[in-house]
């Protein structure tokens, strides 16, 4: 199968829904996006989570993911599927569901779909960072996500709504002495020959010197991955605090890496091209410059990105942290 495209990646990640229209004086100041990547400006949240039936999720929200129903799914409940959760216990992996990408969104009624206990598998204090990926091979919707932070799991599903536990795939015992965290992991199909793989995964890494890197594994069938003992990228290479939430992204024959970095410095997301080996280290610097208002309020984060007729949409945490809401952000 080839490489991934940014127009096939951007049909299997889709993009977020919105909820409230936005003013003029709302839209996100964007920078010149570097890698040939377009420029995005706020138009909406997803969904007033002030008004969410799960009443966790009403504080904040974080790590939205949007998967296409279409093709896949039969009577689902809307053409998008968009999966969130709050990450404060208990977390809790939640749904809303759309007809259009740009949304609005409406809360699936009995989140959440994946909670903090599920006897026998585990018991843990909060679940978190939803990553779902439709899986041509199987024809099911894969779950990625963390709970607690030192673990990430799988679930697989064949609605995107019912789920079977799988397994764990990554631990902080599977990185070197001193990971204290590994989690908001993203999995993508993309084919590295040489290492005989399918499947590449990118998470966030912290250790007791409590620095947050990106790391990153691969996989031939997404379920057993070996994982890198160095980090993909770290703080230190950019000169900044810390880094998280990374995502995948291909662009004109390469892979480049999106990731945010903490509010002191900057509260951005930031590029850095990979290659489609991942041999490369070309940090680009700026991705996207989160708005000092609403709903940025100095920080954007965890982008998810897609496309629907025509439009190119970006969907991201917006917010201080433990605050944060789903945003949706159009091409300009």
């Amino acid at each position: 199968m080839p490489n991934l495209s940014r127009r096939t990646l951007l049909r299997g990640t889709a993009a977020l829904g919105l909820g409230t229209a936005a003013t003029a004086g709302q839209q996100t100041q964007a920078l010149a996006a570097p890698g040939g990547f377009p420029n995005y400006a706020f138009t909406r949240v997803a969904f007033d989570k002030t008004k969410l039936q799960y009443a966790p999720a009403r504080k904040e929200v974080i790590f939205p993911c949007v998967r296409g129903t279409v093709g896949r799914i039969a009577n689902p409940l809307g053409r998008f599927y968009l999966y969130f959760a709050p990450h404060e216990a208990p977390g809790g992996l939640c749904l809303a569901y759309s007809d259009s990408l740009g949304g609005p969104y409406t809360e699936y009624p009995n989140n959440p779909i994946i909670a903090r206990s599920w006897s026998p598998h585990y018991t843990v204090s909060h679940v978190s960072s939803p990553h779902a990926m439709w899986n041509e091979d199987t024809n099911e919707m894969w779950m990625y996500f963390h709970g607690e932070n030192t673990t990430t799991r799988l679930a697989r599903s064949k609605d995107g709504i019912h789920f079977t536990y799988d397994k764990g795939v990554l631990s902080t015992a599977m990185l070197p002495a001193g990971t204290t965290e590994a989690s908001y992991a993203r999995v993508f199909r993309h084919d590295l020959p040489s290492r005989n793989a399918r499947y590449v995964m990118v998470f966030m890494i912290n250790t007791t010197a409590n620095r947050r890197s990106i790391g990153w594994g691969w996989s031939r069938d997404g379920r057993t991955f070996t994982f890198s003992q160095t980090p993909l990228i770290t703080p230190q290479q950019l000169g900044v605090r810390d880094l998280g939430a990374p995502t995948l992204a291909g662009h004109n024959g390469s892979m480049f890496v999106i990731y945010h970095t903490d509010k002191g410095s900057g509260g951005s997301m930031r590029i850095t091209e990979v290659g489609n080996d991942f041999s490369l280290r070309k940090h680009l610097g700026v991705f996207h410059a989160p708005s000092a208002g609403y709903p940025d309020n100095g920080r954007c984060a965890a982008p998810s990105f897609g496309q629907e007729n025509g439009v190119k949409y970006m969907i991201y945490e917006a917010g201080e942290r433990l605050e944060g809401s789903i945003a949706i952000a159009k091409a300009v």
